[in-house]
Parts: structure tokens; sequence; C-alpha cells
């Protein structure tokens, strides 16, 4: 098992008026911190270590649970303004005039809410293996595994494997490469999520899949920070086709895709996706 400095930070809490929030800060502090949003179903001891650690190399980094999520204590949301609206009050009680946001999967439509919610707050926008807030043409339905496995309040490491990886022996390898890095979190035994917030985060995915796509552009088109929008080529959750379609109605957006990866492309490609974080943060 190797070692990471993103295992060894500790963490820290802060007041919002829903909740006391936990979250983690690493990397040099100065200019606009990088917050991250998670997953569905995922607390911040899911987050890959090697990838928070080639982040953090020249970034001030923050990874937190939103209310009612892992460490962080209230009400569980169960909207995507809720889930935006509980990212806006923690990155008000940290006193940060201004962030850059990274979200993957459900905190990639987030963090767009965020943007579109209080757009003085967000200088620039990550949006890694995640659509827009809503339904998209042309668009795979989620399969029956998929939807068996989303619902699964147990779902194993084979279960998340198939989510996040392609069947592919390169794509597996990166997988169990991955858990390999979680383990050290994982084995601290921290809270999972619970299944009223779990349960919570499956309406509000519920509930966009009825959004109308013409207000899915119109929302798009309000966007007016620069994003970089990525993901892999093989997503059996978010398809790459969602984030084709996006770019196509922002004013400022790249797109990048990854070959032979799925929904982890940025734990799989680590290196090579932090590097093009780094440098659209620098541009």
């Amino acid at each position: 098992m190797s070692t990471y400095l993103a295992d060894k930070v500790e963490g820290l809490t802060v007041e919002g008026p829903s909740a006391t929030f936990t979250y983690r800060r690493m990397g040099p502090r100065g200019g606009v911190p990088l917050v991250l949003l998670n997953r569905f179903r995922g607390t911040i001891d899911w987050w890959d270590p090697e990838f928070l650690d080639y982040l953090a190399a020249d970034h001030d980094v923050i990874v937190f649970d939103n209310v009612g999520v892992g460490y962080t204590d209230g009400e569980p949301r169960d909207s995507l303004d809720g889930f935006a609206e509980g990212a806006i009050e923690f990155i008000d009680a940290l006193g940060l005039a201004q962030a850059d946001l990274l979200g993957w999967s459900l905190g990639g439509i987030v963090a767009q809410r965020v943007a579109l919610r209080r757009p003085e707050l967000v200088r620039k926008l990550i949006v890694a293996g995640s659509g827009p807030a809503g339904w998209v043409p042309g668009a795979p339905d989620f399969s029956e595994k998929v939807l068996g496995i989303m619902n699964k309040p147990d779902a194993d490491r084979d279960d998340v494997l198939y989510l996040f990886y392609p069947e592919t022996e390169a794509a597996r390898a990166a997988g169990l490469e991955h858990f390999d890095h979680l383990s050290a979190r994982l084995a601290e035994g921290g809270p999972a999520i619970s299944e009223a917030a779990a349960q919570g985060m499956l309406t509000a995915v519920g509930a966009l899949l009825a959004v109308p796509f013409d207000q899915v552009v119109a929302e798009l088109e309000a966007i007016k920070q620069p994003v970089l929008y990525a993901n892999g080529l093989h997503d059996v959750m978010i398809p790459a086709h969602a984030s084709y379609v996006a770019v196509q109605h922002l004013d400022n957006a790249t797109l990048v895709l990854y070959t032979g990866a799925g929904h982890a492309f940025l734990f799989q490609y680590a290196k090579a996706f932090t590097k093009q974080v780094a440098d659209f943060l620098a541009a």
C-alpha cells in the first residue's frame, strides 16, 4: 500500500446555518481555492488520495461532506438546489470570497447549479464524469444493472468497479489500484452514506431526468464562467454524449475525453487529468 500526503490530512469542522461541516484542506494556501464536490453515495474518504496529492501539489484543495452526508451532520437534502445551497453554505462558512469548483458525477451537476445561484462566488468550473442538470437528447437511459446498483445500500467492490471502470483488463486493474489507494482511509471506519442521504440523492437524480431540454439549454447558456468538461468515453453512469451536448451551449468551454476509461477516469488518468486541470486553472 502506497503512502499519500492526503491520507495524513486531519478533518476540520466549520459551522454553517444548517450543519457543522467536516472538511479537509491540503496544498499551499494563497490564490483561489479549489473546492471539490463529490459523487452520489460518496464521502470525503472516497476521494482517491493519489488524485488529491497531484491536485494539491500546486493548489489549495478543499474536500467536504455536504449537509447530512458522511461526517457532516444536519438533515440530508433531496434536491439539486438543496445540495447547491449546502455547498454555498460551506463556502460562505469558510469565509471564501471566491472558489474554483471541481465536481465529479452528481457533484458536477451541483457545481453548475452553484455557479448559477451565486455566479460571483465561482471563478472557474471543472465538470468531471457528469453532465447538465436534466435530460439530454440522444443519451441512453440508465441500464437495469446500473439502476440496480445505484439502489443497493450495500454495493460491493465489484458493483463499484462495474459503475466506474470499463470491463477491460487494463481498466479493471486501474480500478483495483483505486481501491488500494482508498484502503487507508476506509480502514479507519468513517461514516458511510446514510440510507436517508442516499434516498435524497436518488430523489434528486430522478427529478433531474424529468427536466425538459429547453430548460437545460437555458441554464447552460446562463453559465458565463470558463468550464472544463471531462469524461471517460465508456461511462455507463453519465455517458460522454452528455458532455458533448453540454459544451455546445456554454459560452467558454473545453471538452476532454479519455479513451479506455469510464466514470472514474479522473483516478484512472489521475496525472494526466490533474495536469489538464492545472493548465485550465492557470489560463
